[in-house]
């Protein structure tokens, strides 16, 4: 579904990605870990096509098409859902509009007729319980006035709607308490359907104790240093980025 080859990446003349490479087949989940400044949120800006990232070599192939060729919006319609680490306000643009636009530009894309008022308002209800969100809140704007949980549990209730084929969470459980993370944890366990795709970016071990990745990759300087299982997760949260770092730094070295 989506192959990463020898990726680099620049934001304002930075070089922030230098060499990655990566591939996720269907049905699979992936977590990206890795400290502070080694690339993470800009992986997940490339793949979503934020412009202010420019890619300076390598590729990126969705479906065996050349996502760098595509436009943000474009990204989206072929599957692709980001969900943001700090997901904004849309003042005065109401839930309910947002996504009936968004879901109808979906199915007219993909040679479907629009959804009625009715058939959009069962959907909306229908996926709502499905990852336990108040109804209370699709009625009113989009984030605003939400608590960081509150925005963090719509974004997953937009993927439900959405029905992305990639899904990359960038830091979701950032500023989460262990309730919050639960039930986001619980709705996105919920879409796993063994089709969909998942990269999960995260510091921390304790969402991988809710949503259990296929594989895990750690992320230095710019380049995926590691790969294993979950266990993988469990040895970087009891021993810290440390001594990675240094064992990459040594190859490095070696390496010259």
């Amino acid at each position: 579904m989506l192959n990463i080859t020898n990726l680099h990446a620049s934001v304002e003349d930075n070089e922030i990605l230098k060499g990655l490479t990566l591939e996720v087949k269907p049905g699979e989940v992936h977590a990206i870990m890795g400290p502070n400044g080694s690339g993470k949120s800009t992986l997940a800006n490339v793949l979503a096509g934020n412009d202010a990232y420019e890619i300076t070599e390598g590729s990126v192939l969705f479906n065996g098409d050349d996502l760098t060729e595509m436009d943000p919006e474009e990204r989206a319609r072929e599957g692709l859902f980001l969900a943001f680490q700090y997901p904004v306000e849309l003042p005065g643009v109401s839930t309910m509009q947002f996504l009936k636009t968004a879901v109808n530009s979906m199915r007219e894309h993909r040679g479907l007729e629009e959804m009625n008022v009715a058939e959009f308002l069962k959907l909306m209800r229908e996926k709502a319980d499905f990852v336990n969100l108040d109804h209370s809140l699709m009625r009113r704007a989009v984030n605003e006035g939400f608590s960081g949980g509150e925005k963090k549990r719509a974004e997953i209730f937009q993927m439900a709607m959405l029905d992305p084929q990639l899904a990359i969470l960038d830091e979701t459980d950032s500023g989460l308490d262990i309730d919050a993370l639960r039930i986001v944890s619980d709705g996105v366990n919920k879409l796993r359907d063994g089709k969909r795709s998942f990269v999960v970016i995260t510091h921390y071990q304790r969402l991988l104790e809710h949503i259990v990745p296929d594989f895990v990759h750690v992320i230095v300087d710019g380049r995926i240093v590691k790969s294993g299982g979950p266990e993988l997760a469990l040895e970087m949260e009891d021993k810290g980025y440390d001594w990675i770092k240094e064992e990459n730094g040594a190859e490095l070295v070696a390496s010259v």
